[in-house]
């Protein structure tokens, strides 16, 4: 029996032999994160067509700069740091993705986070590339003032490539409106006026858009929503469990509070709590303030780490980090829905086995496309000098979303896939074909 090109690829575990060679910056027996995209960018090119023809563009990113990044400590003595900006595609416009400031930040973590920004960018129709930025160092280890000097020599060392109309980063895992305020002031001290596009999620006094801090959660709620109107599942009284709840977790586990769903378990790296009877995601945030931590939370059990993929609930949202559903806690899930908050949470062997149990999964590169579409809307913003209300921003966010994933659907409907698998259709489509009519140059 031959495979179908949605099961031709799967599993994890050692590198498979893909159909390319294996740049050499990289370990071929131990990819990493950018494993995942290659083996979903080899499920989708069946589907291409003629378009085929091009598909090494997705497979290698454009440019990748390294930089060492040192600085005076506090106590005196100077510290190094790696730093990396891939730029992975920019057939469609300027490259656009997050900086992320992490201790286990890697190479191939920042390249697979840039390729699936080309595929989210161009499955919502933004005019963007997808590009990805990263320094590997525990922020929690730092001073303020140390974390604004690394961030003010990242930003010079990455000066070559970025720019408003290169290369416009945002803020990712433990970077904010602060890290984009030193980026966009350093960038801008280096070219000798004020570049407010060189960077999105600013604080709003130095341009950036109302909106933007819950943009991601609120584009996970409404294609959540979208999905469970599909599946026909009612949202009032909806059982939401949420991983992660950074700023993308609890805007969306508020959000979906809001419109009557009940929040019945919160992981983050403190700790899981669960509650049948559902869980205030204000009171969760507050508490979590107060005494760093997400459990005792009162009203609340605390459950070990592994027992909350299994946790009875009718959507999942994974919003922490990459490569947290694997065929282990795959297997536990009991959610019909799940929707992706983070980057990457899902392996492909994963994807498939989830399949098989009936779980829809909206996945990454069209569930947080709210934060880079009002990126978009601070870019456009900034370039105008011109800014709209938070009512028109959210109006325009939820319509772009809503429309997106009804055109997503309908593709996944027509093919018989996966709507990741959709979705991958659409984007690398939209990528090659700008790709072909460009040509090569020289």
């Amino acid at each position: 029996m031959t495979a179908s090109p949605e099961s031709a690829v799967s599993g994890s575990g050692p590198a498979r032999p893909f159909s390319h060679t294996i740049p050499s910056y990289l370990d071929p027996n131990n990819l990493g994160p950018y494993e995942i995209f290659l083996e979903q960018v080899e499920r989708v090119t069946p589907y291409l067509g003629e378009l085929a023809y091009w598909v090494e563009t997705l497979k290698r990113p454009k440019r990748i700069l390294v930089v060492d990044v040192p600085i005076h400590l506090d106590d005196g003595t100077v510290a190094h740091f790696e730093g990396y900006r891939v730029q992975h595609n920019t057939s469609r416009g300027p490259a656009k993705g997050g900086v992320r400031f992490h201790q286990d930040v890697t190479l191939s973590e920042v390249m697979a986070l840039s390729a699936w920004m080309t595929i989210k960018n161009a499955a919502v129709n933004l005019p963007y590339g997808g590009g990805k930025g990263g320094v590997r160092i525990d922020p929690r280890r730092y001073s303020q003032g140390e974390l604004e000097r690394v961030t003010r020599r990242y930003t010079t060392e990455i000066g070559l490539i970025i720019g408003p109309e290169k290369d416009i980063p945002a803020p990712d895992v433990n970077t904010g409106p602060q890290t984009m305020a030193w980026m966009m002031d350093t960038y801008s001290m280096n070219v000798g006026r004020t570049a407010t596009g060189v960077v999105t999620g600013k604080p709003v006094s130095l341009g950036g858009s109302l909106g933007r801090a819950d943009a991601t959660g609120r584009g996970v709620f409404v294609t959540g929503a979208e999905a469970m109107k599909k599946l026909g599942m009612p949202l009032q009284g909806a059982r939401i469990a949420v991983q992660g709840f950074g700023n993308v977790g609890e805007a969306a586990a508020r959000i979906f509070h809001q419109h009557g769903a009940k929040i019945v378990a919160i992981q983050d790296v403190t700790g899981t709590i669960h509650s049948e009877v559902g869980i205030d995601p204000a009171a969760a945030l507050r508490h979590l303030r107060e005494s760093g931590k997400i459990t005792g939370l009162e009203g609340t059990e605390e459950i070990q780490k592994e027992e909350f993929w299994s946790v009875d609930c009718d959507v999942l949202i994974p919003a922490a980090l990459e490569k947290q559903i694997t065929l282990d806690t795959a297997g536990k899930i009991r959610a019909r829905l799940i929707v992706e908050g983070a980057n990457g949470p899902t392996i492909p062997a994963a994807d498939d086995l989830l399949a098989d149990k009936g779980v829809t999964v909206v996945p990454d590169v069209l569930a947080n496309a709210g934060g880079v579409t009002v990126s978009y809307f601070e870019w456009v913003q900034d370039f105008s000098s011109f800014f709209w209300t938070e009512d028109e921003i959210n109006k325009r966010l939820d319509r772009i979303m809503s429309e997106a994933f009804q055109s997503l659907w309908a593709v996944k409907e027509k093919h018989g896939v996966t709507l990741r698998t959709a979705v991958y259709i659409v984007a690398c489509t939209r990528v090659l074909e700008a790709r072909a009519l460009r040509g090569l140059y020289p």
